[in-house]
C-alpha cells in the first residue's frame, strides 16, 4: 500500500529520505507505464505493449503474465533485466496533480524510506529545496513533458488503425489461459499505409514507437521462462516445507497459500 504526500517545508522540513536498496516495491506490478523516450532502450530486453487508459492507448512494459506478479523482480529485490523503467527509477517519489490541476512532487510515506537523519535532506538549512530533490524534480518534469508527446504519438497511431488487440496464450498448470487487455502494433496495417499517412506517423515520432513495440515482442518468451522458473521454485519450496513437517511429525498446510495452487501431479 502506498501513501503519497506532497513535499512541503511544513511536513518534511526536518526529515530525510533514503534510496531504495532494491525493487521489491514493484513486485506486484505486471505492467508499468512508459514514455516514448525510453522505448528504444527498453525494447532491448522488455516486451512492450499498449493498454487503454480512458479513451487513449499508452505504452507499457509487460512484466508479468498474471495480475499482481512482476516476474522481473527477484525474491531478493533485484531487477532481472538491463533496463529499469523510468517510473521505478524515481521511487519513492512521484509527480501527482493537486485539486487545482498542478503537478507537484510527492513521496510515498509508506515506503519506509523516510527518516529523521542519516539520509538525503528534503530542504537546506535556509529552507530551499535540497539539490537532490531539485534533481528528482527535473527528472520527473522531463518524464511528464515526454508523456504529453507520447500521448500525441499514440493518438496518431490509433487514428491510423495501427494498434490492435494482442492475443497472448499462457500455458500453465491450469491449461491454456488468455492474457487480456494488451494491444500491439499491427504490422500489416503499418506496411499498407499510404505515403501521406506514413509521413504523418513518421513526423510525430510514431514509427520509432511502432518498431520498438514490434521488435520488443520477442522478449515475451523471457517472461514465460521466468514464470516457469518461479513456479518450479515455489513447488520446490512447498516440497521442502512439506518434507520438513513430515520429519517433525506435524503436518500443516498453511504453506499452500504461498503459491495459491495445489497439484497432485
Amino acid at each position: 500500500m502506498t501513501d503519497y504526500h506532497a513535499i512541503t517545508r511544513e511536513r518534511h522540513g526536518h526529515q530525510h529520505w533514503l534510496k531504495p536498496s532494491g525493487h521489491r516495491f514493484a513486485g506486484g506490478d505486471a505492467l508499468c507505464l512508459m514514455v516514448a523516450q525510453e522505448l528504444p532502450k527498453a525494447m532491448l530486453c522488455l516486451p512492450i505493449g499498449f493498454i487503454v487508459e480512458g479513451e487513449q492507448f499508452l505504452p507499457v512494459a509487460v512484466q508479468g503474465l498474471t495480475r499482481g506478479q512482476n516476474l522481473l523482480v527477484a525474491a531478493d529485490g533485484r531487477w532481472l533485466t538491463s533496463y529499469i523503467p523510468a517510473h521505478y527509477r524515481g521511487y519513492p517519489f512521484l509527480m501527482a496533480p493537486t485539486e487545482q490541476g498542478e503537478q507537484v512532487l510527492c513521496i510515498d510515506e509508506a515506503s519506509g524510506l523516510l527518516c529523521d537523519s542519516g539520509g538525503e535532506p528534503f530542504f537546506n538549512e535556509d529552507g530551499t529545496p535540497a539539490k537532490s530533490v531539485l534533481e528528482i524534480l527535473a527528472f520527473f518534469n522531463q518524464i511528464e513533458a515526454n508523456r504529453q508527446l507520447t500521448r500525441r504519438i499514440c493518438a496518431v497511431l490509433q487514428q491510423h488503425g495501427l494498434i490492435q488487440p494482442w492475443l497472448i496464450t499462457v500455458h500453465g498448470e491450469q491449461g491454456e489461459q488468455q492474457v487480456e487487455g494488451l494491444f500491439r502494433i499491427d504490422e500489416s496495417v503499418l506496411n499498407a499505409l499510404t505515403a501521406e499517412s506514413l509521413s504523418e506517423v513518421r513526423t510525430v515520432g510514431g514509427l520509432t514507437v511502432a518498431y520498438c513495440q514490434l521488435l520488443s515482442m520477442q522478449h515475451l518468451s523471457t517472461l514465460g521462462t521466468l514464470a516457469h522458473a518461479r513456479a518450479h521454485a515455489e513447488a520446490e519450496k512447498a516440497r521442502l516445507a512439506q518434507a520438513s513437517l513430515f520429519q517433525s511429525g506435524e503436518l500443516h498446510l498453511g504453506f499452500m497459500s504461498d503459491s495459491g495452487t495445489f497439484s497432485f501431479g
